[in-house]
């Protein structure tokens, strides 16, 4: 475990394995933790996570504009300088994901392959965004103003999770535990700061990516999987694998699927 300081924040971030490093970033109420499952079908490389602002053991800033996507990019870079590492796999899930390909874009010589899972390069219309805004900031009041508790036991609820509820009991019951874990006001600052609304569209920056691109979705995960379709038309070098049965979050629902999907990739790339 290391901590760092990286421009006034304090960043938890967990280092394990040896050989080429993958970057694994998480999604929307998740910390590092959430990609235990995943770590030993990645072997054979060194695995780097990151707490994400507002999320784990990372700080939460009372101000929602420190969230911002292009600060987050900043601070990866940082990161990556703080630990000696030229360039990385990287891996993102769902808000991670958005993160991995802004990174991607403001930094594509430090990813040597970049692999997305559930994700999307935001909205392309300010309309889109605004609306989204709007709908994030709902959400974020819900955190702070009926706790979060309430705000879990709504999240767990929407339609994007509802495959979850096939898993087994242990285990929707440890995504809730790290849920409830979160700081309320590092998640409704996220999505003030860091949601999908707010962050730039980089669907024109996907089309001028070099690195080779794996895009993970879910059978059951319709909407990410149209995304996804959206992507590869934008790219000369991706690929999609979709996983039946599965749905938002393949690397809790199927750990041992997912993780030998992206293991083949690295060890191919």
């Amino acid at each position: 475990m290391k901590m760092f300081s990286i421009n006034g924040v304090q960043y938890h971030v967990e280092m394990k394995g040896v050989g080429m490093p993958v970057l694994l970033l998480h999604g929307f109420t998740g910390d590092g933790s959430t990609w235990d499952k995943v770590f030993p079908h990645l072997g054979n490389y060194m695995t780097i996570t990151v707490d994400l602002l507002g999320h784990g053991r990372t700080d939460s800033p009372e101000d929602p504009d420190r969230y911002r996507m292009e600060h987050a990019v900043e601070d990866l870079n940082q990161i990556l300088d703080e630990l000696k590492i030229e360039k990385v796999y990287l891996l993102g899930y769902s808000m991670g994901g958005r993160l991995a390909l802004a990174f991607s874009s403001a930094y594509p010589e430090r990813v040597k392959a970049l692999i997305l899972e559930s994700s999307s390069p935001g909205l392309r219309r300010k309309e889109e965004r605004t609306q989204r805004a709007a709908g994030d900031e709902k959400l974020a009041e819900m955190i702070l103003t009926r706790g979060l508790d309430y705000f879990v036991d709504y999240w767990e609820n929407i339609p994007l999770f509802l495959s979850q509820k096939s898993l087994p009991g242990d285990v929707q019951e440890e995504i809730r535990n790290n849920r409830l874990s979160q700081n309320p006001k590092g998640l409704a600052n996220s999505l003030r700061g860091m949601g999908t609304g707010k962050q730039p569209s980089y669907w024109e920056e996907l089309r001028d990516l070099p690195m080779e691109m794996l895009f993970i979705t879910g059978e059951l995960d319709n909407k990410f999987c149209l995304i996804a379709e959206d992507m590869k038309k934008e790219t000369r070098n991706s690929a999609i694998v979709k996983v039946n049965g599965a749905g938002h979050a393949l690397h809790v629902e199927e750990p041992e699927k997912f993780g030998t999907i992206v293991s083949e990739f690295l060890k191919n790339t």
